[in-house]
Formats: structure tokens, sequence, C-alpha cells
């Protein structure tokens, strides 16, 4: 498809669950993208769907992808699912945004990039967090040279990740649930893109503390790179303290935090029970379920979307990305560089997938930039489980894209 051809992608969607529900408020602000088709078990996700877009909907995969009224495939099924589905959609060429994590396992991996190999298409993968404007002005100031290299990382983050309601595979470690495949996708991403050399080696530890959620919630890794800097991470999902007031108080979305939020998620799956019960009500509250909320009036953020407080120790300076701009920490003075709140949020996405998929631009999120990111998270499990240092021997190298990052108007 060429830039004269269309000025927006046709995009189908697998899967319209969770991650679907975050993305829509960007489907519906940004004019570039069109949804044109979805595919869901669920038939009442599938006529809410053709009720609000007026369009096609699939119960089979295979009869969507071979629609020629496609430009791309919004793979936003469960994460065991996505290897299949992307495959399928790359062979009727089809360009794939895909969800994080690409896969489950690097086999899974390569079997997508063959696939789109052999189907000739582009693949983004997204949205991580290292799309966010603060991390990728920050990687510009960090690329400009002007402050030396990369010496040492810092990334934390706490929420209340493991007590959202879940699908019994989503506390199920094998599964790709729990916090090392959800959460140290997004974590590791940034960092990656923030060190901008490939990673070396891991070594980690892992928190699974509550035997009511028998999966990973939390972790500590270090990682090391093969220009020398190296990265700490941290992150819990336990639903206590909180790193968003140490990021502007701000939420990971970018809307201001409030005070009788705390301990929400925990007192909700207090009031549920059983884990059909649960599991009923995540299904319920998303897109197509009885209790689903539209989007409405979708309220603007007032800031960047992050994911918890990140520093970036350079030879002459720390570097801070913050929701509403970057802190820079020099020898004898400190600079805050302002960022505007996104117009549209996660427009970084599109910018990404219109670039690959209009302008045949390969993208930085490519499955080899995401098929390095999971050989760390499942180095993470490795090491924990073998308390020892893990080798990476699969890592790509950031490509300079995007040179020209501007924020949304």
């Amino acid at each position: 498809m060429s830039a004269n051809a269309t000025r927006h992608v046709r995009l189908g969607v697998v899967g319209l669950g969770r991650a679907f529900s975050l993305m829509l408020p960007t489907f519906l602000a940004d004019q570039r993208v069109r949804l044109a088709a979805a595919c869901d078990p669920r038939e009442a996700a599938r006529q809410q769907f053709a009720r609000d877009f007026n369009a096609p909907v699939y119960a089979d995969l295979a009869a969507m992808v071979a629609s020629p009224d496609l430009d791309a495939i919004y793979i936003a099924s469960p994460h065991q699912y996505h290897a299949a589905h992307a495959c399928l959609a790359a062979e009727h060429g089809k360009h794939l945004l895909v969800e994080k994590p690409m896969a489950i396992s690097l086999a899974e991996c390569d079997q997508i990039i063959a696939a789109c190999g052999r189907g000739g298409v582009r693949m983004i993968v997204g949205h991580c967090h290292s799309f966010d404007s603060p991390y990728l002005h920050a990687r510009q100031l960090i690329a400009s040279g002007r402050f030396g290299a990369v010496r040492m990382i810092h990334a934390l983050n706490y929420t209340d990740f493991l007590y959202r309601p879940r699908r019994p595979e989503e506390l199920q470690t094998e599964a790709g649930g729990g916090v090392v495949f959800s959460q140290a996708a997004h974590q590791v991403d940034v960092v990656r893109l923030l060190a901008g050399a490939p990673a070396t080696r891991v070594r980690a530890t892992l928190g699974r503390w509550d035997p009511a959620r028998p999966t990973e919630g939390a972790y500590g890794a270090m990682l090391w790179f093969e220009d020398g800097a190296y990265a700490s991470l941290t992150y819990s999902g336990y639903g206590r303290f909180d790193t968003d007031p140490w990021n502007g108080g701000f939420s990971e979305m970018g809307f201001a935090t409030r005070e009788e939020d705390y301990g929400r998620a925990r007192r909700k799956l207090a009031s549920i029970g059983s884990a059909d019960s649960e599991a009923r009500q995540k299904a319920d509250g998303t897109y197509g379920g009885p209790s689903w909320q539209a989007p409405g009036g979708m309220e603007r953020a007032l800031a960047n979307q992050h994911f918890g407080p990140v520093i970036v120790s350079c030879e002459h300076a720390d570097i801070r990305p913050m929701p509403d701009g970057i802190w820079v920490y020099a020898d004898s003075q400190r600079e805050h560089i302002p960022l505007p709140a996104p117009a549209v949020p996660r427009f970084e996405v599109i910018d990404e997938l219109v670039d690959a998929v209009v302008r045949g631009r390969e993208p930085l999120h490519d499955g080899a930039w995401a098929r390095s990111t999971l050989e760390v998270c499942l180095a993470m499990l490795t090491s924990a489980r073998e308390e020892r240092d893990v080798t990476l021997t699969r890592q790509a190298r950031a490509s300079p894209y995007p040179a020209d990052v501007s924020p949304a108007a």
C-alpha cells in the first residue's frame, strides 16, 4: 500500500479484550487508522463491534485475514495464541501490530518472523511503554552524545497489577501469566531502548508471595550491556506502595492519581470470591460485556504515559524521563525540557504503524527487537530458578528510528 493509495490503515482486530480496550481510545481519536473488521470468540463482543464500527465481524480468524479490505491485523488475543494468529495473518499478506509480549517462547518468535518474511509484511510489537514520548525523547538526548556514554540505569515500578481481575491462565507462568511476561516486557524494553547497546547477561530473583495468586508478582534484576553499562530493574505488582507519586502524581496512563483509588484493586478482588467469578467479572468488563463502559467523552490525559521512575546516568549528566518532560541533571545545573500532553493517547504506536505500512519504513519495535526483549524475560525466569547469571545470545541493537520524534499536537 502506498501513501497515495490511502490516508489511513485499515485494521482488523483479533481479540476484543483488555488490550483492545486500552488501545480503543487511540483508534477512535487517530484518523490515520480505521477499525475495519474484528474477530473474537464472544458473540456479544462481535455484535458490539459491528454496531460501533459498521464493520464485518468474524468468529473464524482465517476468514478475516483472507479479506482484501484489510491492510494490517492487530493481534490482541491472549499471549499463548499470538504465534498462531500472527503467522496466519502474515501468510495472508497482512502487516502486523502484535501486543506484547510478542510470544511466550523464542521458537514462536522465530516462527512469526519467518512468516513475516514469507508474506513480505512488516511487524510492530506493542504497545510497550518504550513507545512513550518521554523515553523516545530521552533516547534522542542520549544519542546526541552531549552527555557522554550511558553508565547506569535504574528502573523501578510498584503497582496493583496482580490484583486486577484475571483469567486463570493469567496466574500461570507457563501460559504467559505473571509479571515477568506482562510487566517486565515493558521495563526491559524501556531500559534496552535507553541503553542503546545489546544486553549481554542478566541475573534475577522473583517474588511469589501470595499462594492465592500462584505466579510471579515481583522481580528484581541486573542487566549488563556490551559497552559496560548496566541496569537495575525492580517491579512489584502486590498493590501496596505505588510509585506514581514519584512520577509527578500521574498514573501510568497519564491521568492524575487520586487518594481514594488506594487499595481499590485488592478491595474489589476480595468481594469477588471464586476464580470463576473473577474470570467472569473480567469478561463482563471488557469490550461487549454487560458492564463494559465505552470511552465516552474520552477525557484527555494530563501528561504522557510512563512505566515508573527511570534514571539514566551518563558520563556527564543524569537524565530522568517524566510524564511532563525530561529532567537533565548536569554537572553544575539542571534543566527541564517540557513535553506537552498528547492529544491522542499512544499516538506513537500509530506513528510507527503508519510509517511501516504506508511508507514502507522499517519499525523500531520489529520482530527482532521484541524477540530480544522476550529473551531477557525468559532469562530472568531461568536465572531465578537456577540461581545463576544467564548469558544472552539473541540481542538486537535498536535501529535509528525514529530520528525525528516530535510531540503530538
